[in-house]
């Protein structure tokens, strides 16, 4: 039997009770549920937030303390089935962290920090990366994938080579023909749009049909353009790309696309962009970018400092109508407090020819 939403918020506003209850011996008075858990104020000489990180757990922490900001709690405690320790882990990077909470059963225990990640090496497929440069793509590395890109949006992206016949993309002269070893390129934005065009269009030449969907993607991706799917997604990806090219908009000396602390889901996936670089003054900077009000963002950012460089500056970069007060006063909380950067709320009509 499937749960209607408003049954869902019930089931999970009384879970929330019982855990506050049971582990922190707290009644809670008043608790909201919502379609992702719950959310309470526990009163007292010392109010706390208490959230349950149901759905979309990963997300959780950034609205817990932003409740908290608003509320004036110092204390705030989070219940997670999923991601406790990823949650941890990004709430030990504040100067009063949050307490995460994994759940076991009808009560729960402290969660322990996943350790900091690393990155997958990519392959070496130089002949793969100069068919994408000479396309006129942007190219991007991320969790040890390679792939090309238009105004931040993937229109091509490097693979293992299948040994099926009919697969999709075209292997250049030259690649190892091993199935383990050899690579090709796959062109479409996101993996169903690869897989129907490598079947509609298997004898095109590689580098052709990679300009033909970027000049697609470049026409909707302008100033001007009328909405389309193809400018809708990957609005921060889109913003990054920009600050690349103009990273004097972030005061930056120089920058490059850069991994996300967690592989982002796809094309559709509303994640902040991250990229890595220098100030004018040579010291080392992690930029973080998100469009739209983002609440997760300073935890997600001090996670893509902590997993790309742990001793570097770090800048949030948002639209100005993005940049809303709550967010500041986390970016303030970090243990090495993150610097909010507004972005011209017409940033798309930008140019980004770095004049």
């Amino acid at each position: 039997m499937t749960l209607d939403a408003d049954r869902i918020r019930v089931l999970h506003a009384a879970k929330l009770r019982a855990l506050a209850r049971s582990v922190l011996d707290v009644e809670l008075a008043e608790v909201s549920g919502t379609d992702d858990g719950a959310l309470a104020v526990a009163a007292g000489a010392e109010p706390a937030v208490v959230c349950l990180a149901q759905e979309r757990s990963h997300r959780a922490l950034g609205g817990a303390m932003a409740l908290a900001i608003r509320g004036g709690c110092d204390a705030v405690h989070v219940f997670a089935d999923d991601h406790s320790g990823l949650l941890a882990r990004r709430a030990a990077c504040f100067t009063q962290p949050p307490a995460v909470w994994q759940i076991r059963g009808d009560t729960a225990v402290p969660a322990e920090p996943l350790p900091r990640p690393t990155e997958p090496v990519p392959p070496r497929v130089p002949e793969l990366v100069s068919m994408l440069a000479g396309a006129g793509v942007e190219i991007a590395v991320e969790h040890g994938v390679i792939t090309g890109e238009v105004e931040g949006l993937e229109v091509a992206r490097i693979v293992p080579a299948a040994p099926a016949a009919g697969a999709s993309g075209i292997d250049p002269p030259g690649d190892d023909d091993d199935p383990a070893t050899a690579w090709r390129i796959e062109v479409g934005v996101g993996a169903h749009d690869r897989e129907a065009f490598g079947l509609l269009h298997a004898d095109e030449p590689t580098a052709e049909a990679i300009g033909r969907v970027a000049d697609v993607v470049r026409t909707q991706r302008s100033p001007g353009a009328s909405p389309h799917p193809l400018n809708r997604m990957g609005a921060a990806r889109w913003l990054r790309s920009l600050l690349i090219r103009r990273s004097e908009l972030v005061d930056a000396g120089r920058l490059r696309a850069a991994s996300p602390p967690v592989p982002r889901g796809g094309p559709k996936d509303p994640s902040p962009a991250v990229a890595y670089g220098l100030t004018p003054g040579g010291r080392r900077l992690v930029v973080v970018v998100c469009v739209g009000i983002d609440l997760d963002v300073v935890p997600f950012a001090a996670d893509a400092r902590l997993f790309l460089d742990p001793d570097a500056e770090l800048t949030v970069a948002m639209p100005r109508r993005d940049a809303h007060d709550v967010v500041r006063a986390m970016a303030a909380r970090l243990d090495s407090p993150a610097a909010i950067v507004e972005i011209d709320d017409g940033w798309r009509t930008l140019s980004t020819s770095g004049s």
